[in-house]
């Protein structure tokens, strides 16, 4: 690896920690940034979740303050995520992920819709929907799981979309479960990954460098930032996001 190709990386690993930590939207810069240095996808995607767990650690630490507030609930997300993880990590070790590539767009249009919805008033959200969410979130939860363990590319931000219409708690403390969640999953998916799958551990150094820093950053920045600013923000990124994946997928 090359002197540019090693700063290339940290400072695309840095941008990939703040969107990560923000929104979930890790995967729209570390992802394309990987497969432009000429890694092939399906080890792009394990090389991409073993520079997250970087991501997770920073924004862990930056958290602490939301996750300690609200441990039981971090506890029961993190639970479904790593039952789904288990299951997407396993199936990735017999099928190849290239046939997520033309469900993610889907996944990731849901995901901008679902934030819009989360974007009203907590009042008129709740009046909309009413009842215990614990059910239908444990199962979107677990489903996100399986992505993340099988593919992951942007499944932050779908996790940040149910976790935002789904929990009573403020955007900053959704956002750090997400990360929790995510970052444990990625754990999980990692150990698997080594096991069956090339990791390029030259190139996840500095991109992982990258992402602790932004993943630090991150949830500082989302605490004085407005959430409803930061709800129409992810959803606007995540429209565009999904218009981009659908021209490749479809295009």
């Amino acid at each position: 690896m090359t002197v540019t190709s090693f700063f290339y990386l940290l400072a695309a690993g840095v941008a990939a920690g703040l969107l990560s930590s923000m929104a979930g939207l890790a995967s729209l810069v570390s992802y394309p940034v990987l497969l432009s240095l000429g890694v092939p996808p399906v080890n792009a995607n394990v090389t991409n979740t073993a520079a997250l767990i970087f991501n997770g650690l920073g924004s862990g630490l930056s958290s602490l303050r939301e996750l300690r507030a609200h441990p039981r609930i971090t506890l029961r997300v993190t639970v479904w995520a790593l039952l789904g993880g288990l299951v997407g990590s396993l199936i990735l070790a017999f099928a190849p992920a290239t046939t997520f590539e033309k469900v993610v767009p889907f996944l990731i249009l849901l995901a901008a819709l679902l934030m819009l919805w989360s974007a009203r008033p907590q009042s008129q959200r709740a009046a909309a929907s009413g009842g215990d969410h614990r059910v239908g979130q444990a199962l979107a939860v677990l489903a996100v799981g399986v992505y993340i363990g099988y593919f992951g590319a942007s499944a932050g931000i779908i996790m940040l979309s149910i976790l935002s219409l789904t929990l009573t708690v403020d955007f900053a403390t959704s956002n750090a479960i997400k990360n929790f969640a995510c970052f444990a999953t990625n754990v999980m998916a990692l150990v698997i990954y080594m096991l069956t799958t090339r990791i390029y551990w030259l190139m996840v150094v500095p991109l992982g460098a990258g992402m602790f820093v932004g993943g630090f950053l991150g949830p500082i920045v989302v605490r004085h930032v407005s959430a409803q600013l930061l709800r129409l923000s992810v959803a606007i990124a995540a429209l565009g996001l999904a218009g981009y994946l659908f021209y490749g997928a479809y295009g």
